[in-house]
């Protein structure tokens, strides 16, 4: 089982560089390519990511056989469920060829991860096709898989069906505020209460390797249920570049877990989460994209039931193309709100 949120960590020296991914050079770019040269751009350039050259690294241990030794820890001192299924996707990814690329995966998170100890990542060839491959990777530790991911790579074919939903019409990211200071605007007020200041302040620490704009800002305090949808420009911190689409896409699915099982709470503000842990999760890679640009991520529960809750996701690329979808089932187990807020 994996939490949804991370924190902070340390790099690993020694280990693999996920920029050595089959595909780096060759792979296809996205129309976000060309843009490469603005002023933004040329500003990230400068802090390389810290997922691309930490977060998802793993060591070579033997034919497909990896470890992965750096962890982003979160508050319940679980490991983070995205960086799990991200390293997942990077081990599958480095036995395939350089013309295939990630188009879904199916994971189950079958045991809590423990921070304190390397993960080691195996991967079972299972078919080698012309035009679809399929590999079979387990997550171990203490000897016992915490994860098994199936992973599906497809040779880019040309189509002449194609078609999408139309990309929800918000506010530019340029727009909004993060998450970060979105905080230092809550923290700013003078009649905020001692105890909210030291939850926010708590939040600030949590340094993640991600930015996140909310296109409606969250109410920390709230009074009134929400219907189960959010939407959030997300992007992975520093700058990873153009071209490796197999890095982009384990950067989005360490993305994709994040914040994303709490949209079925919304209806219920007048309970909190006691335990909250993710079942399953499922991702479908549709186009090109760069993890390190904005991207807006349309998340929404259709169904919550039986102390679980189903949450589904889009991520559109800025120009309005849906990069990929995702699905998840999770553990809720909740307690109500016993003290009203004092703001």
């Amino acid at each position: 089982m994996a939490d949804e949120e991370a924190n902070t960590g340390r790099g690993i020296n020694g280990s693999t560089d996920i920029c050595d991914l089959p595909g780096g050079t060759g792979s296809p770019k996205s129309p976000e390519d060309e843009s490469s040269e603005r002023p933004e751009a040329q500003y990230t350039q400068d802090l390389k990511s810290v997922l691309a050259t930490s977060v998802l690294n793993l060591e070579t241990l033997d034919v497909d056989l990896y470890r992965g030794t750096h962890h982003w820890v979160p508050r319940t001192q679980r490991l983070f469920g995205g960086q799990i299924v991200g390293q997942a996707l990077v081990a599958a990814a480095k036995s395939v060829g350089d013309n295939f690329y990630a188009h879904s995966l199916h994971c189950y998170f079958v045991r809590a991860g423990d921070p304190k100890v390397p993960v080691l990542y195996q991967v079972d060839r299972i078919r080698d096709g012309r035009s679809f491959t399929v590999r079979s990777v387990r997550a171990i530790q203490h000897g016992k898989p915490i994860l098994i991911c199936q992973a599906s790579f497809h040779m880019q074919q040309p189509s002449p069906l194609q078609h999408q939903f139309t990309m929800p019409v918000v506010p530019q990211p340029e727009d909004l505020l993060t998450v970060e200071e979105l905080i230092h605007l809550y923290l700013s007020k003078p009649d905020l209460a001692e105890k909210s200041k030291q939850g926010l302040n708590k939040l600030l620490a949590n340094e993640v390797p991600i930015e996140i704009k909310p296109v409606q800002p969250p109410h920390f305090y709230r009074l009134a249920g929400a219907e189960p949808r959010k939407l959030f420009w997300v992007r992975a911190r520093g700058y990873i570049g153009e071209g490796n689409m197999k890095l982009h896409c384990c950067v989005a699915a360490y993305v994709s877990d994040f914040a994303f099982l709490g949209t079925a709470l919304l209806p219920y503000p007048n309970y909190r989460a006691q335990f909250s842990a993710s079942l399953d999760h499922a991702m479908w890679f549709h186009t090109t994209f760069r993890s390190d640009e904005w991207m807006l991520y349309e998340c929404e529960s259709p169904w919550a039931g039986g102390s679980r809750g189903l949450v589904q996701g889009r991520l559109w690329r800025k120009d309005g193309v849906l990069a990929a979808s995702c699905s998840q089932e999770g553990v809720l187990r909740v307690t109500p709100v016993t003290q009203p807020s004092k703001l």
